[in-house]
């Protein structure tokens, strides 16, 4: 399986929100190697939603949903810091969408899945 750069797919990622007419930032960058990514999502009188990157049961890139279908900001922040905590590593970025998409092609999981 071929894997790029974290710096590399983050920078990516960013231009397709951007290319959807979003907002998307980042919030701490972590190894520019091999990081793994959170997205924090902000859709405007919702709750934030944040999904953290992992693997799915075949080994292909997925993304979980650390909120289970949305929190309050302050919420989201606390489950951010607890991933720093494990993996300092790790990238934080955010989107800004009236939509409130991520804009991430790899599948979704819901927060109990992988």
């Amino acid at each position: 399986m071929i894997r790029i750069k974290t710096a590399i797919f983050v920078d990516a990622w960013r231009r397709r929100c951007q290319q959807g007419g979003a907002f998307a930032t980042i919030l701490r960058k972590g190894d520019e190697d091999a990081g793994m990514v959170a997205v924090r999502v902000y859709q405007r009188g919702e709750p934030m939603r944040v999904w953290m990157e992992t693997r799915d049961l075949d080994g292909e890139k997925a993304w979980r949903d650390l909120t289970r279908g949305g929190a309050s900001e302050q919420e989201a922040d606390k489950l951010l810091e607890r991933e720093v905590s494990f993996d300092p590593d790790l990238w934080i970025v955010e989107v800004e969408d009236r939509e409130g998409r991520p804009f991430l092609q790899e599948k979704l999981l819901d927060g109990d899945s992988a």
